[in-house]
């Protein structure tokens, strides 16, 4: 009743909704974002290995080592807006030996760095370039938290900032409370506290990273490289979304620098682009499947606004914007005693963010 080539067009015709359909099981898919280099992977697995051997914990673990040190890590891929108010921010330290500076710029960019009077002068590392929704954000922020690892056995806490952070307190307020406060974190537990009080400073203090198992779009960006590309390291239900900006102890900063397997995951380029923020999942999921459940906070100390986010950025203050009542507005926290930075401001913030250094935010 049909011809023979009739038949095997409407066969073709029927079969193309299945090829469609089964087409991403079997065809790998188009990679859009950028995929690490072997040179770069090479120079910074070597970077990473000297790191996790400098596992220095004895001078701490006693907790007589009254000079603990924050190590404050800046990844930047334009010039440092903020720096003449991170300079008053360090110069206000009771003592210049209580941190240490590192800035991971982008060497694509022709980047003004900070001249000899600046806290920021030589504080530059070995960098590579990074893009946005890429895996190369992740290296980025290993490359800063192992060459602070490696340069300071006294650095116990690595803070994560951007060009686009400023400090909401002192620096003496920073400083206490992450190593002296007890009660600076709201969501501790009392008795567990005081078990890892006893086991000294390696046990008792916590990062503050946030991890988040509900968000919007969460399956896509885990399908971001494919539906199985994940599997069998991170299932869906450990795959969790987080701030790329948060506050490590030394102790999680090495699981950071000693991580082969998640990374192997989360470095293979997306083919999702406007859905795969790697940066935003990889720490968060890799702190999740830690054997260590009570040593993050699941939140971070750094202030965002995500109402009227565009493109995937953050809300942007501009100057008119700048007040105390927002400083106040901004510190405010239900999961610790109060924020200790805030993002994403213009650079034309830094007059009035200046105007108000003394009064208000280094007034603690």
């Amino acid at each position: 009743m049909f011809s023979t080539p009739f038949v095997l067009s409407f066969s073709l015709l029927l079969s193309l909704p299945i090829l469609f359909l089964l087409a991403p099981r079997f065809l790998p898919p188009t990679q859009h974002s950028v995929a690490i280099s072997p040179s770069d992977e090479l120079d910074d697995l070597a970077l990473l290995d000297r790191a996790a051997a400098s596992n220095k914990f004895s001078r701490l673990s006693t907790g007589r080592n009254p000079k603990l040190k924050i190590a404050f890590l800046f990844l930047t891929n334009s010039d440092l807006h903020f720096a003449p108010l991170w300079d008053r921010f360090f110069k206000s330290a009771p003592n210049p030996n209580l941190f240490n500076i590192y800035v991971h710029a982008d060497p694509s960019i022709n980047i003004t760095r900070p001249g000899p009077g600046s806290v920021f002068h030589d504080r530059f590392i070995a960098a590579k370039r990074t893009y946005r929704a890429s895996a190369t954000l992740i290296s980025a922020t290993r490359r800063l938290l192992a060459t602070a690892i490696i340069d300071d056995p006294a650095n116990t806490f690595f803070a994560v900032l951007s060009q686009y952070c400023v400090p909401l307190h002192s620096f003496r307020y920073v400083y206490n409370s992450l190593i002296t406060s007890r009660s600076f974190d709201l969501t501790s537990n009392a008795e567990s506290d005081a078990e890892l009080t006893r086991l000294g400073v390696r046990g008792r203090y916590k990062s503050f990273v946030e991890i988040l198992s509900k968000s919007r779009n969460l399956w896509k960006r885990y399908t971001g490289r494919g539906r199985f590309a994940m599997m069998p390291e991170v299932p869906f239900e450990q795959f969790r979304v987080g701030s790329q900006f948060f506050v490590l102890t030394r102790r999680h900063a090495l699981v950071v620098v000693k991580d082969r397997t998640l990374w192997r995951k989360f470095r293979t380029p997306c083919y999702r682009e406007d859905e795969c923020y790697p940066e935003e999942h990889y720490f968060p999921t890799l702190f999740l499947s830690m054997s260590d459940p009570n040593g993050c906070t699941h939140y971070t100390l750094t202030r965002v606004n995500w109402t009227g986010t565009t493109n995937g950025h953050p809300y942007t203050y501009g100057p008119a914007e700048i007040s105390p009542e927002l400083i106040y507005r901004l510190r405010e926290s239900n999961y610790s005693e109060s924020y200790l930075f805030a993002r994403k401001f213009s650079p034309d913030c830094l007059r009035p963010l200046m105007n108000i250094a003394k009064k208000v935010i280094f007034r603690d």
